[in-house]
């Protein structure tokens, strides 16, 4: 027969056993956007949505478009934006003389985004190449983004705004034109010439 102090562990034990549920601690988890580790709480905290929370983009949206070519005939595109930091965007470099295109996502962070190098090993011929960035659907944007631009992109404004070629809201598209070389120099178009390093 167990004594008093026996059965009062055993109590003791059971009713821990009861109030913690068999559940464990589950710790923080990670997701990775980009290469870059971003800690996500175990569970969300009841009553905050973040979506709800951040203020709308008030403001026509701008992108200014840059490129450069490097030493290996490669060209590296960068640009500003008053997109919300997070934002992701395509960034597409495309041949005009063949269509052959390049493409890489990234996103923007403190107002800038790069991408790049584009071109093949032995670089990019001479002649016109035209470079576009486009965002991503809210949608598949992250949260903050998301809260930012509103359901469908409906915060989203200005010149460059067009509609998702899947029906998905609202997106941002602008493009410019480069010229690589010497002979296309002679043209009349409105358009930037890239000087070889």
């Amino acid at each position: 027969m167990m004594g008093p102090p026996k059965i009062l562990v055993l109590m003791l034990s059971l009713l821990l056993s009861a109030c913690d549920g068999g559940s464990q601690d589950t710790p923080a988890q990670e997701t990775r956007v980009g290469g870059v580790a971003e800690p996500r709480s175990a569970s969300p905290s009841p009553g905050v949505d973040a979506v709800s929370e951040a203020d709308p983009l008030d403001e026509a949206v701008e992108v200014a478009l840059d490129a450069e070519v490097g030493a290996d005939r490669r060209m590296t595109v960068s640009g500003t934006t008053n997109l919300p930091d997070d934002t992701r965007v395509q960034v597409l470099v495309t041949r005009e003389a063949s269509g052959f295109r390049w493409q890489i996502r990234t996103q923007v962070a403190q107002g800038r985004f790069a991408a790049g190098p584009f071109g093949s090993g032995s670089g990019l011929p001479d002649g016109g190449y035209q470079v576009r960035v486009n965002m991503a659907p809210v949608d598949v944007q992250p949260d903050s983004v998301r809260a930012r631009l509103g359901e469908q992109g409906k915060h989203l404004s200005g010149p460059l705004v067009t509609q998702s070629e899947h029906g998905l809201g609202q997106v941002i598209s602008a493009s410019k034109r480069f010229l690589i070389g010497q002979e296309p120099r002679r043209t009349a178009d409105d358009v930037e010439v890239l000087e070889r390093p």
